[in-house]
């Protein structure tokens, strides 16, 4: 399979050579997509760089801050276009552990029972968190709890954001209608795919706090997941009192 990582980036200069780097001593056969929201830290020109010397690291510069789920759909089409078989997501500052990754890729592998979409789990036996507060694992946990009923969705871990998705499960979705563009996005893609009839696995990884830069998350990303999952839910009740 050809395998394509994909890292969002906005100001992560202090940590994508450091990502990139991981991704392949990981999984040396991958290629890495670095998406770059134009960086005033100048993140670009480290990926530029390396790109120069790797043939197997590329970037995509996007005009400016545009959010999350933007430079993932972006990313998606990026290697849908060039027939990559895994499209994979990864955060920038090393809370995804590139050394993990091949629990998701040998998941997507098996024969017996394939999955369309392999989701990195910290809710389910075997996951877990470092350095994390009480309150923000709690936050998660509600979050995920909430979606999970409001939705109709099975799965523990319904925020993560460290997943592999075959590329003919991408097809089958409406990449055009989806438009979350901050962390929303990852429950709204994972509605989608069930919705699609995607055949949805999770499998247990360690999710680590970032030890540098700063973190994207802000209360306002966590009322429009919140607000969004809510509409979603209710326009599901509706249908299902139709």
């Amino acid at each position: 399979m050809r395998v394509l990582v994909m890292i969002p980036t906005y100001n992560e200069r202090d940590n994508v050579e450091w990502i990139v780097s991981r991704v392949r001593r990981a999984q040396p056969d991958a290629d890495v997509l670095v998406v770059d929201d134009s960086s005033p830290d100048g993140t670009g020109d480290v990926v530029a760089r390396l790109a120069a010397s790797d043939r197997q690291v590329h970037l995509l510069t996007r005009a400016g801050k545009d959010g999350l789920g933007r430079a993932y759909i972006a990313a998606m089409r990026w290697g849908i276009e060039r027939g990559y078989d895994v499209l994979v997501e990864l955060d920038a500052d090393g809370s995804h552990q590139p050394e993990q990754l091949g629990r998701l890729l040998e998941r997507l592998h098996e024969t017996t029972d394939a999955a369309d979409l392999v989701l990195g789990s910290r809710w389910v036996p075997g996951g877990s968190v470092e350095n994390w507060p009480w309150h923000r694992r709690a936050i998660s946990r509600l979050g995920s709890a909430y979606a999970r009923l409001a939705l109709g969705l099975s799965v523990r871990d319904v925020t993560g954001g460290y997943r592999a998705f075959r590329r003919e499960a991408l097809e089958r979705l409406d990449l055009d209608a989806v438009h979350s563009a901050g962390y929303a996005f990852q429950v709204d893609m994972l509605w989608r795919s069930a919705q699609a009839g995607l055949r949805i696995v999770e499998v247990p990884i360690t999710f680590v706090e970032r030890e540098r830069g700063d973190s994207k998350m802000s209360l306002g990303i966590v009322v429009e997941a919140m607000v969004r999952v809510t509409v979603w839910g209710l326009r599901r009740v509706r249908r299902l009192d139709t």
